[in-house]
């Protein structure tokens, strides 16, 4: 295997360092790249989605582990698909769609893998109702560092360590994932605006129960009374009947399609999206939404992955990237939601794409990021003055209301404050230390964090 030092950065630009990067194409080349991975270890990496630096190892070595991209087997009766860890939740959908299934979760891209899903143990539109994407899986293959390859399955200590904990516990190479049946391709959403915070919040409290999905952009340059104004999106999977007779859609109802606008340009400039530009934009979404609209026919990317229809849309915050801020506080603190939000908007920091939902059931896995409450999530240019004392502070407000952060998101918490947002980090770093006493496998995101 060819590996040659490379820059490596996450999704948000903000941290980037140098590794070796080796991309095996067997399970047994994979073996081989952690026996060889050198002093410095290594990490498992898909498709460079998470926004800080959980996939970079600075000096060490970096696993693409999208050549092992197989799927293996679907049980088109009892909605199941064993594939390797390389595969997207793109590829799944495209094979799977047409046979009446959907991946049970994904988040707001769809150019993840099934890997980095486990290892970041991602959320979607639907954790109020199914929990995130470990809850779904029901066995996987664990390279060790050892290089032992065990099977893994729910309820085991190595289980809810490696759910949600960021490739630090091995290599996946393959998993068995259970499917959410489907009967078209489309979904029916409806969509509403909120005038606050308050009314927000109101309203996905009250309504959720009702919606497999939901989410809302919430405008955090609105101010005065209306600090949080929303639009609040949420759906369902469409049934056959609601398609239009005589349609395309109805003719062909599981059909997948896709569509991509040209990508953005390899250079923008910083300032681009300023206080100025954000808060046009946010005035115009929010204006252009219906005050109530029910039963709209959306395709599935449409719905769930906008972004993905502009390639590299990243590159918009100019040279310095952008820093993904996402926490969760629980049920009972939302005035430290309200503190919080009241703060950015004070702040002016220029976000468009601020999201909030709400989290069900806490997921099992030691480092996994749900928790039952409200969880905000907006990305900030990177070169915004102050930003970064801005959010230690908001790390402090949320520790001090027993929130957490997203590890998968982060590249600047500060070690001190994880072990009050993360109370299983204990066990975590005693099982790690027993299976992986050399730390083979580490991350930027390890060293940074004592993880």
């Amino acid at each position: 295997m060819a590996a040659d030092t490379v820059p490596v950065t996450g999704w948000g630009r903000t941290a980037p360092t140098a590794a070796r990067l080796i991309r095996p194409r067997t399970y047994g080349e994979a073996a081989l790249a952690v026996r060889d991975c050198g002093a410095r270890g290594g990490i498992a990496r898909g498709l460079g989605r998470a926004y800080g630096d959980a996939a970079q190892n600075a000096g060490g070595a970096v696993l693409d582990m999208t050549g092992l991209d197989r799927v293996h087997a679907i049980d088109a009766d009892g909605g199941t698909v064993l594939c390797d860890a390389g595969v997207s939740l793109h590829r799944l959908m495209q094979v799977l769609l047409p046979l009446g299934w959907f991946v049970p979760v994904t988040p707001g891209t769809r150019y993840v893998t099934v890997g980095g899903a486990i290892g970041a143990d991602i959320h979607g539109k639907n954790h109020h109702v199914s929990g995130s994407f470990s809850r779904h899986v029901l066995s996987l293959e664990l390279l060790t560092a050892d290089g032992d390859v065990r099977t893994v399955v729910p309820g085991t200590p190595l289980f809810e360590a490696t759910a949600g904990g960021m490739g630090l516990t091995g290599v996946i190479l393959t998993a068995t994932v259970r499917l959410q049946p489907v009967q078209t391709s489309l979904m029916s959403v409806d969509t509403e605006r909120a005038n606050d915070l308050d009314d927000l919040m109101a309203r996905l409290a009250d309504t959720d129960h009702r919606y497999r999905y939901s989410v809302a952009w919430i405008d955090l340059l609105a101010r005065g009374r209306a600090t949080g104004r929303a639009v609040l999106t949420r759906g369902d999977h469409a049934p056959l009947d609601a398609l239009p007779p005589g349609t395309r859609a109805r003719r062909d109802p599981l059909s997948f399609r896709t569509s991509r606008l040209p990508a953005a340009p390899s250079f923008l400039p910083e300032g681009l999206l300023s206080r100025t530009t954000v808060g046009l934009f946010n005035e115009l979404w929010y204006r252009r939404a219906p005050r109530a609209r029910t039963g709209q026919l959306q395709r599935i990317p449409a719905f769930f992955h906008p972004l993905d229809g502009v390639p590299h849309w990243n590159r918009v915050y100019g040279p310095g990237g952008f820093v993904q801020y996402q926490f969760v506080v629980g049920h009972g603190r939302e005035d430290a939601l309200r503190r919080i939000v009241r703060r950015i908007s004070e702040r002016r920091c220029p976000s468009f794409l601020a999201v909030l939902k709400r989290f069900g059931e806490a997921d099992p896995g030691w480092l996994s990021f749900p928790v039952p409450g409200w969880t905000l999530a907006l990305d900030i240019p990177a070169a915004l003055p102050g930003l970064a004392g801005f959010l230690d502070e908001l790390d402090e407000e949320v520790a001090g209301a027993g929130g957490r952060v997203y590890l998968a998101k982060d590249s600047r918490l500060r070690p001190e404050l994880l072990a009050a947002m993360y109370p299983r980090l204990a066990d975590f770093r005693a099982l790690r230390a027993e299976l992986d006493p050399r730390a083979v496998f580490t991350s930027d995101l390890s060293r940074r964090l004592h993880l």
